[in-house]
């Protein structure tokens, strides 16, 4: 793919799960998770809060060490590789992150560059390129020389963004990505992802709005207690008798009118 994203023709990548279990400490979250997710594809992970979503992605980020199984990237064994191997391919923008005190915003985007970089980190034509672009394209060009900590919470999430789309990987890993944001600019953040899927990145996101992951991924994975139990494309998840063993939620599917696509409607309430 050739965009202002990368700046150079790769291919997509993609992962393939074998029997993974990931957990904390002696406790497993995740047990005996085998999947794929394929290249070029926009993924939604949803489930209820505690079913081991964010661990997964920690899992897909190398952030979590699998106690079991294992974690391929593109037919490689995630744990075999150099960490500035894995930065240069995949980008995690995580659910709540902090940034050092006193970086202004230009700075913490530029952080980005890293794993392009060598020892020095001096930012080369390339690297001021490709922060100047992410800048534009998460419109956080005006805040370039604001502190982090001067700025709401939709802003920072704007700006973590922003450093994501500088690592310029060709996949990206999202938690929550619209957590502290409007629902204009969950929209306007969503839209940008889509087009980075595709011009060809791989976008894995943990989305708790089932409705942004029926209109946005072509492809979900429902967990339940750290299991699948539910895969394939949104109208295929998306089915009243799913929602009620995934969530425990009565709900009727009906056609996104925008889409086509499936929209939940969750039923009202039961009188008192």
């Amino acid at each position: 793919m050739v965009n202002e994203m990368r700046g150079t023709t790769t291919a997509p990548a993609h992962y393939t799960l074998e029997d993974l279990r990931l957990g904390y400490g002696e406790r497993p979250v995740i047990e005996g998770l085998s999947t794929q997710i394929p290249a070029g594809s926009f993924t939604a992970v949803i489930g209820a809060n505690g079913c081991g979503k964010s661990t997964l992605l920690r899992g897909l980020a190398r952030l979590l060490k699998p106690s079991a199984g294992r974690v391929l990237l593109d037919g490689e064994p995630l744990e075999e590789m150099a960490p500035k191997q894995v930065a240069r391919r995949v980008g995690l923008l995580p659910q709540s992150a902090s940034a050092p005190d006193g970086i202004a915003v230009r700075e913490l985007v530029g952080r980005g560059r890293f794993p392009h970089q060598n020892a020095w980190h001096m930012n080369s034509r390339e690297d001021e390129e490709a922060i100047e672009a992410a800048l534009r394209r998460t419109s956080t060009l005006e805040l370039a020389g604001r502190r982090v900590s001067e700025l709401s919470g939709g802003q920072r999430q704007r700006v973590w963004a922003a450093m994501l789309l500088a690592q310029q990987t060709r996949i990206l890993l999202l938690d929550e990505p619209t957590t502290f944001l409007d629902m204009a600019h969950q929209i306007d953040f969503l839209d940008l992802f889509a087009e980075l899927n595709a011009a060809g990145a791989t976008v894995v996101a943990v989305l708790h709005d089932l409705n942004q992951a029926a209109r946005y991924a072509d492809r979900l994975i429902a967990l339940r207690e750290g299991t699948i139990v539910a895969e394939g494309s949104p109208r295929e998840v998306i089915t009243p008798e799913n929602l009620r063993e995934i969530f425990g939620l009565r709900a009727v599917v009906v056609e996104d009118p925008e889409t086509g696509g499936p929209l939940v409607v969750p039923a009202a309430s039961r009188p008192r």
